[in-house]
Formats: structure tokens, sequence, C-alpha cells
């Protein structure tokens, strides 16, 4: 199959569609206890396939920057999911450019509800880190690079679909996308995964778990640059005549970081500093790259207004912040845990306890939120050690969470009118 088949762009989403899903709570309907145990019991019955899956695209190494390994893997997800889940109603490749495409496959439900499978199958890992650290699996761990962040997720997003569809339960309408660019900040995929989450009445996010729990709460990030201008000079007989961009950076590292506020939840840190040329020369140029971190967006508004007042000061020096926000913070909210109750009522019939935690990380999931659709994150891998060696998941555990998302498609009814 031809990665570069059928290959789109966002403006080819029908604009007629783009309406945003109706407000009001979820609305859910449980299975009783028998049908979700046959829909558990089909799952591990094809628990080799699916351990073999999971396998299959770890060793297909796809480091966001690399557009060719990422094509690959395009064509074995797309491949792959016809052959579990069946031939989809549309099958649309949005054309990623310089990052990886965005596969976006539809299949028709049964009942009224529609739902968007939000996967990333791009990695932090680059190419041939298989070469010293090979998929290895010992008992019920499975190692590899990008197994639990998030490979295992996009593996087992497919076979809950599956499983849902051929137990005879209501099925939702669900449109499944793979991005290409997660790890690198959704720059690509951003547009497509607003377009189709709008169109939806829940996303379900296949990120990895945090210890086993769904991610009601996510903290927002901002990636800003400061460049700071000054003036040269000797620094022994012309001193004076300088403007240091080393003493202006230091001062505004000060600055930035004493916004931080733990109790709320923001951290500022300036994380990689440059400046200078050498020891005799006073510093005409200084840059810094600043991370920040907000649970709430009252805080992105109270850090913007202070990087609005920022000065420099020496009033001959120049202070330039570039770039900006990156993810809204996805707050804990009904929009975080309805999706997250019925997660856990589904598990419960299935004798499985499903807790809840806030984590500073970030995911598609915050566009999402942002835009006022349920969101139900983390419904990936169980495992640990994501993006450092020693990455795992739980071969059993990756049965238990796919019973589970296809036992909350199977829930689902549309939201109130």
């Amino acid at each position: 199959m031809d990665a570069h088949a059928n290959k789109v762009t966002a403006s080819d989403l029908d604009p007629s569609e783009d309406s945003a899903a109706s407000a009001g709570p979820l609305h859910s309907v449980l299975p009783d206890r028998q049908a979700l145990s046959a829909v558990s019991a089909w799952v591990h019955d094809h628990s080799d396939d699916i351990f073999t899956d999971i396998q299959d695209l770890v060793r297909l190494e796809t480091p966001s920057t690399d557009k060719q390994l990422l094509d690959q893997a395009v064509v074995w997800l797309r491949q792959r999911t016809e052959q579990v889940v069946g031939a989809p109603e549309d099958t649309k490749v949005f054309d990623g450019r310089e990052y990886g495409d965005v596969l976006a496959l539809t299949y028709g439900g049964t009942g009224d509800a529609v739902v968007t499978f939000l996967c990333h199958y791009d990695t932090v890992w680059d190419a041939g880190t298989l070469s010293d650290w090979p998929v290895t699996v010992e008992g019920d761990v499975a190692e590899g690079p990008g197994i639990f962040d998030m490979k295992a997720g996009c593996v087992q997003a497919i076979w809950a679909l599956a499983a849902v569809r051929r137990s005879g339960l209501t099925t939702p309408t669900v449109h499944m996308l793979f991005t290409g660019d997660e790890e690198i900040g959704s720059e690509g995929s951003r547009d497509i995964i607003e377009r189709y989450a709008a169109l939806s009445d829940l996303v379900m996010v296949f990120e990895p778990s945090e210890k086993g729990r769904i991610k009601t709460q996510r903290k927002g990030t901002g990636r800003f640059f400061a460049t700071v201008e000054g003036r040269a000079a000797h620094a022994g007989s012309h001193y004076e005549q300088g403007v240091s961009a080393l003493d202006e950076l230091a001062r505004l590292t000060l600055a930035l970081h004493g916004l931080t506020d733990l109790a709320a939840g923001t951290t500022v840190n300036v994380g990689v500093a440059h400046g200078g040329t050498r020891s005799n020369v006073v510093a005409a140029l200084a840059t810094a790259e600043i991370d920040v971190r907000v649970s709430r967006a009252a805080e992105m508004r109270r850090i913007d207004t202070a990087l609005a007042e920022i000065r420099p000061h020496h009033p001959q020096a120049r202070i330039t912040l570039t770039e900006g926000w990156n993810r809204p913070p996805m707050e804990r909210s009904e929009l975080t845990t309805g999706p997250y109750r019925i997660a856990r009522s589904v598990a419960a019939l299935l004798d499985c306890e499903l807790g809840e935690i806030a984590v500073g990380g970030i995911s598609d999931g915050n566009f999402v939120a942002a835009l006022g659709v349920p969101v139900l994150d983390g419904m990936g891998a169980i495992g640990g050690n994501p993006h450092a060696r020693g990455e795992y998941i739980s071969l059993s555990g990756s049965l238990e969470r796919t019973a589970i998302a296809a036992g909350v498609l199977a829930a689902l009814r549309v939201r109130h009118p």
C-alpha cells in the first residue's frame, strides 16, 4: 500500500461538518457484566496477535523528524487496522509535509454518538536505537523504544474498536486519528485534531497511563525564547562603554523564576542559556530557552501579563521574547471527570480498579479540552520510564486497557440535548 495514496490537506475536511458537539454532560448506559466479560474474553483470546502487533510497531522506528520512517508506520497502521477491524467507511491521509502524516480512518457505528480515537505514532527515539536496544519480552514485561509512549496505545486502540464491533453491542461512529508529530509539538496535526474533535461527543486519548491512572488534569505548556542584545566593549579598558547582555540575562532569569508559583501549579524554568564570546569582552548577545507550565488558564493570563511588562535593566539593552504557548492546560472539570467516571464504572464491571491523577506532562488532549469537548486521556499502556532507556509496558495491562476502552465505546450515548 502506497504511503502517499489519497493524501489530502486539512482544508479538505468538509466545512459543513465543522460544528462543535452539543453542550451538556456525557450520557452512558453500561452494558451488563456478562456482555463486558465476553468483550474482555475476546480480547484475551487474541492476546498473541495483540502482543505481536505491539512488537511489530515498536520495531518500526519512527523518530518525529524522519519523514521516510514515519511514512512506513502510516502504511503499517493503515493495513493492520483494516485487517483487524475491517474496511473503514472513509480513509484520509493528511499531508504532514515536513511532519508525519495524519492517518484518519472513520468507522460508522450503530448508535448516535461520535468518538475520536487520538493516537500518535512518532517517538523521541532516533533511528538506529533498536540496534543496541531491541524489543524484549520477559514474562509480563515488554520493553523497547517508544513502546510505552505510545506504540502500545496505538495497537490497543485498534483492537478495542475491533472488540466492540464484534460484540453485538451498540457502537458509536469512531474516527481513528494517528498523528506523527506529537513529540515535537503537533504543529502539523493540531488543526486536524481540533477539526475532528469538534465533531465528537468524546475524544479518547491513548497516551500511556500514569501508574495505571486516567489523566484528568494536565498542565499547559509554553516554550519561549529570549534574545538579549547589549553592546560589546573591552572588559578592561572600556568596560563602562559596554552593555552586558549576560548581566541582563541573569537579571531576566531571576525575574522569570520569580514567576513560579508551586501552590498554583505554575513553574517557569530557564533551562538553556548562551551568551558572550570571550571573558575579556562585555557580552553583546545572550539567548535563553524558557519552559513554562501552568495548571489553570488564569495562570496563563498572569504569565502573559508579566512577560509583556518585562523591561531591560540597562536602558540601552534590548530583550525580545518569541514563540509562546504550545498547549493550553487541561483543567480538571466535568469534561475530564465525566468520561473518567464512565471508564471507572466499566472497569469495575471487569473487576478492575481505575484511578485518576493530575500530571505535569502534556498531550494532544489539551487541545481537545480547550475546545470544550469531553476527553478521556491516559487510556493507553500501563508501564513506565517514558522517554528513557528501559521504557516498558505490562502486557496483561494492555489487554485490560483494551477491554476497558471497548466497554466505554459500548456504554457511550449522545450527550443530553
